[in-house]
């Protein structure tokens, strides 16, 4: 990575960082009114960014948020450890091919490696919008096959 860029991780003082977080992931993934469209209130960002079960990193160029990585910390029941699940990384694309993508796994590393954790992982779709990142996690770590099944909790609206 180069030095025109840092990783910070956010605290619930830094809710402006983290609006721009979800602006950069609704962006980069085609989405931003899923995640700017209903945003939570300023109450419910900070909780969530002061919780334990819960990281936030931006990669910043300058004061610009370029990209990011939000992830959770799961904590076993049969052994005291924990396992960390990248829930959404992105980097801007004009910012790709730089290490900002490596840079936040390897700063999410050393959280985990802080909180007693010994994995993290990621998944992936397996179409072509996501060949790089496909590419990026099998240089980092190792592909397991599994299946992700999605389980509403209620029946959606309009149903």
């Amino acid at each position: 990575m180069t030095t025109d860029y840092a990783v910070q991780q956010l605290t619930s003082a830094d809710l402006l960082l983290m609006r721009a977080l979800l602006r950069t992931f609704g962006e980069v993934f085609g989405e931003l009114d899923t995640y700017t469209g209903q945003s939570p209130d300023d109450v419910y960002l900070a909780d969530l960014l002061a919780s334990d079960c819960f990281v936030a990193l931006v990669a910043l160029h300058g004061n610009e948020v370029v990209g990011g990585l939000a992830a959770y910390e799961l904590r076993k029941f049969e052994l005291p450890r924990s396992e960390f699940y990248i829930y959404d990384l992105a980097v801007d694309e004009s910012h790709r091919r730089r290490g900002i993508a490596t840079a936040l796994i390897e700063q999410l590393k050393q959280i985990a490696a802080s909180r007693g954790g010994y994995v993290i992982f990621v998944q992936a779709d397996t179409g072509p919008e996501d060949a790089a990142a496909i590419a990026l996690y099998d240089k980092l770590g190792q592909r397991e096959s599994v299946l992700h099944f999605d389980i509403p909790v209620s029946k959606p609206p309009n149903q």
